[in-house]
């Protein structure tokens, strides 16, 4: 079971330089095997407003959680000290740390092309690493 960083998600629906090795990840992984927390949605859909591809969220949020079983997993606010410790013992910024604990939490692997998570014991795989 897959965590899915913000970065993997933004490269497909910005067909960036890594966008077709994103694309054969999620063509082999079922899509109920796959989770998003919902800090990784909000930035997407931010990022895809302020680029004006309204269209690509609408079509993001169809794909992915209509048609698809994508999971959305949340942090609660009880889980805020835990957030801060991760940040302060890995060194990493609020969005990773985020990630960080989702995945722990609900015992995940981390599929991100952010090498910040590699200073954690989380697990973390870039999508050609999977199929």
């Amino acid at each position: 079971m897959y965590l899915v960083d913000t970065n993997v998600w933004l490269e497909r629906l910005l067909d960036q330089a890594r966008a077709e090795e994103v694309g054969q990840f999620f063509d082999r992984i079922s899509s109920d095997q796959v989770f998003i927390t919902d800090f990784s949605f909000h930035s997407i859909g931010i990022i895809l407003s302020k680029l004006n591809q309204k269209e690509a969220l609408l079509r993001f949020v169809q794909d992915v959680f209509l048609d698809g079983a994508t999971g959305l997993l949340h942090l609660e606010p009880g889980d805020t000290q835990r957030l801060v410790r991760t940040m302060e013992d890995y060194n990493l910024d609020f969005d990773d740390a985020y990630q960080c604990v989702a995945a722990e939490i609900h015992n995940l692997t981390i599929v991100s092309f952010d090498s910040d998570f590699d200073r954690t014991p989380q697990t973390r795989k870039i999508p050609s690493e999977i199929f």
